[in-house]
């Protein structure tokens, strides 16, 4: 079942994070379809996260998807290299936004391998672990994916049943965000630990 724009809208950033846990994103339609169970999330929180695009109520071209409603895709590029897709939360004019960080593939995994052009060799079990510009070259993601509804089309997040128990998630703080300073130390990343079992 694809998420509604209802668990989008949830003002808490941090909470919507963590209940992304399990949730799988899905990209494309018929032989090209690719999905990924997440298993590791951030969460930005707008204009008070000095880790954040919006830190200060900043609103540029590059950022500016961040202040849609919630259940919008915002893609950007990283070190001019790495897309990098986030989720949008909250409503709209408020910049909630929560990086999606590694999957575990579940669907279409050659297609997955093609575009990792890894010659047929299978994807390595457990999380798509390269990093989040990993996962969008595997699920087919790129800037053009910038600002699309996230309840239709290219992108969509779906509810499949899974659960991850309290024990099986890993609270810390955001990857290469030192320059944050105090609010580097935030635990707003959540991982689900490598050895967990999903099953709906």
């Amino acid at each position: 079942m694809v998420l509604d724009r209802s668990f989008y809208l949830q003002e808490d950033v941090v909470r919507a994070s963590q209940a992304l846990l399990g949730k799988v994103i899905a990209t494309g339609v018929g032989p090209q379809r690719t999905t990924g169970i997440i298993t590791e999330t951030e969460a930005y929180a707008g204009a008070i996260d000095r880790a954040s695009h919006a830190f200060g109520g900043r609103r540029t071209p590059r950022n500016e998807m961040m202040y849609a409603k919630g259940g919008t895709s915002y893609v950007y590029l990283c070190y001019g290299v790495h897309n990098l897709f986030n989720v949008v939360t909250n409503v709209e004019d408020v910049p909630h936004a929560i990086l999606i960080r590694a999957v575990q593939p579940l669907e279409g995994v050659e297609v997955m391998c093609a575009r990792r052009s890894m010659n047929g060799k299978p994807l390595p079990n457990g999380p798509l672990s390269g990093g989040p510009g990993t996962l969008t070259k595997a699920l087919g993601i790129d800037l053009s994916h910038n600002g699309l509804d996230l309840t239709t089309g290219f992108i969509t997040i779906e509810d499949h049943g899974f659960v991850v128990p309290e024990h099986a998630i890993i609270a810390g703080p955001r990857v290469g965000v030192g320059y944050a300073k105090e609010d580097a130390l935030l635990p707003y990343r959540f991982r689900v630990v490598r050895d967990h079992s999903f099953a709906a």
